[in-house]
């Protein structure tokens, strides 16, 4: 029987995303000699940090463990309702098979780009047609009487359009950011936790309802797929992911955010709460706020260049910590700390809605900006510099 109001399946979410970690763990090292196998390898280039040639296709491990996880919730009785109620976790998960098997592809031939977006589009689509897609979210405007904001209802064509641009945007900004070891992945997993977190304020503000299980499904088993991933990708690293793993992670926080977004309960809210009746877009900013600026500082420095948005170069932020003078460890370690202050702060705002939470990120946001600038004080300091 499903959990009654109160009594949130908390435990199941936990050994869930347990198992996503066991699986992706215990099978990545199988995916690493498969990779040599085929031939899946990433020699280094110009814009790259590693200097010897690295498997990829790491992603394929991580999918795997999502899919175990996925499979045994399904037997799990406190969370089998909640694939009744709703398919939005077997349409992201198929939509994860399909754009790990086209990232693999490009780990061993190098697909163009317009391939690739394509696929993601494709996949974008099979969300769309499982039913995940927008359906409304929060403006502050056209309120009647003494609301304030109204909520902005879609049909199906902007929702299913909006979903689409969605999934794009974060899967190319997942991709882009990939570029030192465990980056990818430690961004995953604190992007997934914190969308896991959200969701499950969402859980309990409707009492349990089963219909609203499945986003923190979905970001439960990424969260502990990528946790699993992460001993072979940390520096230094075994095997990368690669677009079968970047782009996958991308895909699945679009839909486990998409997915809350048409379970949040408007009319418990108030205009006073702002934060929180903006919630699945703010979540959606704060998670991947890194990777996304990267994403469009990246587009408009190529563009200005008249380049092609998608060529390489090694200007991302995280060559210019290496530049200021991080080591790799350090440099990724300072990335988490950003996007960790970032995404959970803006949950514990729209669930919490304390002052005292603003102070706190504050604080944090102050701690991250000084650790992140010592060692250009440092080498201004140095005599001769």
């Amino acid at each position: 029987m499903p959990p009654t109001s109160g009594l949130l399946p908390i435990r199941e979410y936990i050994l869930v995303a347990l198992t996503a970690t066991a699986v992706t763990y215990l099978l990545t090292g199988l995916v690493r000699r498969l990779a040599i196998r085929v031939g899946a390898i990433a020699n280094p280039r110009a814009r790259d940090v590693h200097v010897a040639p690295i498997p990829r296709m790491g992603g394929i491990g991580i999918f795997l463990g999502v899919a175990g996880a996925m499979g045994l919730a399904h037997q799990l009785p406190a969370l089998s309702h909640g694939f009744d109620a709703s398919f939005d976790s077997v349409g992201v998960l198929l939509a994860a098979g399909v754009i790990s098997l086209i990232g693999a592809l490009d780990d061993r031939f190098e697909l163009d780009a317009w391939t690739k977006l394509a696929g993601q589009v494709m996949c974008a689509g099979i969300l769309v047609i499982f039913g995940v897609q927008w359906v409304s979210f929060w403006v502050p405007w056209g309120g009647q009487g003494d609301s304030f904001g109204s909520v902005l209802v879609l049909d199906k064509n902007q929702g299913a359009l909006l979903t689409v641009v969605m999934v794009v945007v974060m899967v190319n900004a997942m991709n882009f950011v990939d570029g030192l070891d465990g980056l990818a992945g430690g961004l995953g997993f604190i992007a997934a936790a914190a969308t896991c977190a959200f969701s499950l304020g969402l859980l309990d503000s409707s009492g349990g309802d089963v219909g609203t299980y499945p986003p923190a499904l979905i970001a439960a088993t990424l969260a502990g797929a990528c946790l699993g991933f992460l001993p072979y990708n940390f520096q230094p690293a075994k095997i990368f992911m690669g677009d079968s793993g970047s782009m996958m992670i991308g895909l699945m926080l679009a839909g486990a955010t998409t997915s809350a977004s048409g379970r949040v309960p408007y009319p418990q809210f108030s205009g006073k709460d702002a934060i929180a009746l903006l919630s699945p877009l703010v979540v959606v900013a704060a998670v991947l706020f890194v990777p996304l600026l990267d994403l469009i500082m990246a587009v408009v420095r190529r563009t200005r260049r008249g380049e092609s948005p998608f060529a390489a170069d090694k200007m991302h932020l995280h060559h210019r910590l290496l530049e200021i003078g991080h080591s790799q460890r350090r440099a990724v370690l300072l990335i988490y700390l950003w996007a960790g202050i970032l995404a959970f702060g803006a949950v514990s705002v729209t669930l919490f809605d304390d002052a005292a939470a603003l102070w706190i990120i504050g604080a944090g946001l102050v701690f991250a900006v000084v650790v992140s600038i010592v060692p250009r004080l440092r080498s201004r300091n140095q005599p001769g510099t």
